[in-house]
């Protein structure tokens, strides 16, 4: 939801929900109007008096009995103003106002000679006002107080001045018009506030569903703009300023033609409908682009989704390497038992009396092959089984020296073709064995294209991120690897030595992102450099 939205959502809810004894904001702002007309109507009358006296109804019978209650009307409308801006007791202000309302007209009929006068007819306006503010309540109990006003003053006119023909028809009349305004009132009334109710509903619910709208944009995986019928940009995700650039601040409005300008070819080309549908069309090398309409005209703008087609072919080629997985890990099942036949029968074969040396060398060859093979099923079954990491706090000042003299003794080469550059006292959070299993493929492939000098393959400790990361490099002084080549450097299968399975760079990258670790080649001058960044124990 965007801030303007989250802000007036905020202020109409604390306008709209009072607090536990207090009316909202929007009663008090009612009768504050509701005290203006009332100050209006008092001063009209005191003008209208004061311009056109003599000609007039008003105050025909007690003149000055009229402009002292018309002056008194607009003294208490004033001091309406004060006890509003207090924001104490509505109803009671409520009540008192619609009181005075009552008791000043009363004496301004009874000074402006009664009914004839006209004056009964300004309460249908304050009982409808009354009505509207209270939201329906007490409008019935103000409709009595009229009527029973107009009842009295009436009575009291018959009684002292001996009117000769009384008014009781238009009192009643005039009395029953009051409850008649006073129910409309409270029926309108009772609409409005489901209204209000339903539109606070609607307005939540809307604000709820922007809300999760921005949401799901912003963690989608492809770029999202919103662009209106002129091109501009209303909205977009985090996904597509990374994929075309960030927007610039405090420009205002920023046309999809002035920030990428290809894509606005393609938008124009979607509306005028030359032969380009709502489907993706290539919008870059790899990268499309996919137009939805707002609504059902084109002109009105549309949303654009920007498709980055790497990630869609990273996610097609890890479907392929998992269901080659399975295939490959079912054939390896099925080669192991028929392999072991193989080597055990070689061996027996060397153990025959009388064998040739041509003999004994295709023994060899048998032996040879038999032993790759197996190591090939192997790293199947290991890449297949996916071994869960058990990390652990590992200090390699003792792990690696240890390990060199293991790989040495194993692979017998001399130690002194390793060299080790610690920098202190450092451990690392990884799975003993995957350390192991990872530093072992590095250094085979690493003695494979060495010189197998003194100093050789070099193995360096070092710090990264405020010493949060430790950098393992394990680098040879080979020819390292051809440019043609390093794309493909940890696909499965993928060798450049006889004799290779193609798994090793692949397994070792897969067991680091399993321990939270990331192994990557970096270029150097000379040699190659395989690097391993995880995290410091």
């Amino acid at each position: 939801m965007s801030a303007a939205g989250a802000q007036h959502s905020v202020a109409w809810e604390a306008e709209m929900a009072p607090h536990p004894g207090e009316h909202p904001e929007l009663f008090w702002r009612s009768l504050f109007y509701f005290n203006v007309y009332r100050l209006l109507v008092a001063l009209l009358l005191l003008l209208s008096v004061a311009i056109w006296g003599p000609n007039l109804w008003f105050g025909s019978r007690d003149l000055r009995l009229f402009v002292v209650t018309d002056i008194a009307y607009v003294v208490f409308g004033i001091a309406c103003f004060v006890l509003i801006s207090a924001r104490r007791h509505f109803d009671l202000q409520l009540t008192l106002q619609v009181v005075a309302d009552v008791v000043f007209i009363m004496l301004l009929m009874y000074a402006s000679n009664g009914l004839s006068s006209g004056l009964g007819l300004l309460l249908l306006t304050t009982l409808a006002g009354a009505g509207l503010i209270s939201r329906g309540r007490l409008t019935l109990f103000f409709a009595a107080l009229g009527s029973i006003g107009v009842l009295l003053e009436h009575t009291f006119e018959t009684l002292t001045l001996e009117t000769p023909d009384p008014q009781y028809v238009q009192a009643g009349l005039l009395s029953g018009g009051y409850f008649a305004i006073a129910w409309l009132a409270h029926t309108l009334a009772k609409y409005a506030a489901a209204s209000e109710q339903l539109a606070a509903q609607r307005e939540i619910d809307l604000a709820n569903m922007e809300q999760v709208n921005q949401l799901v944009i912003r963690d989608m995986q492809d770029g999202v703009l919103v662009v209106d019928e002129r091109g501009v940009i209303r909205q977009f995700n985090p996904r597509a300023e990374r994929l075309l650039g960030p927007l610039p601040e405090g420009r205002g409005e920023v046309t999809l033609a002035e920030h990428a300008p290809a894509l606005a070819a393609q938008y124009e080309k979607w509306r005028g409908r030359v032969g380009v549908d709502a489907g993706g069309v290539p919008y870059r090398s790899s990268e499309t682009a996919r137009f939805v309409p707002i609504g059902r005209e084109r002109e009105l703008g549309a949303v654009i989704f920007i498709e980055d087609q790497t990630r869609v072919q990273a996610q097609a080629r890890q479907l392929k390497l998992a269901a080659l997985g399975r295939l490959t890990a079912n054939i390896a099942h099925e080669i192991r038992n028929p392999l072991g036949a193989i080597s055990h029968a070689a061996q027996l074969l060397r153990e025959e009396p009388g064998v040739g040396s041509t003999s004994a060398r295709l023994i060899t060859i048998i032996n040879d092959n038999s032993k790759r093979l197996d190591r090939m099923v192997n790293d199947v079954l290991r890449l297949n089984r996916g071994e869960r990491a058990h990390r652990e706090r590992v200090r390699l000042a003792d792990f690696l020296p240890a390990f060199v003299e293991q790989f040495s003794q194993i692979e017998k080469i001399e130690p002194g073709v390793f060299r080790l550059e610690l920098a202190g006292e450092r451990d690392v959070l990884f799975d003993r064995s995957h350390l192991n299993q990872v530093l072992w493929n590095l250094s085979r492939n690493a003695l494979r294209h060495s010189r197998r000098v003194t100093g050789s393959i070099v193995v360096r400790v070092s710090l990264e991120r405020a010493g949060t990361v430790v950098k393992l490099d394990v680098v040879d002084d080979g020819p390292g690897v051809a440019p043609e080549a390093r794309p493909q450097l940890f696909e499965p299968f993928f060798t450049t030595a006889t004799g290779g399975t193609g798994l090793g760079l692949y397994i070792a990258r897969e067991v680091c992102e399993a321990n939270g670790a990331t192994l990557d080649y970096v270029e150097t001058p000379r040699g190659a450099q395989f690097t391993v960044l995880c995290w410091a124990g």
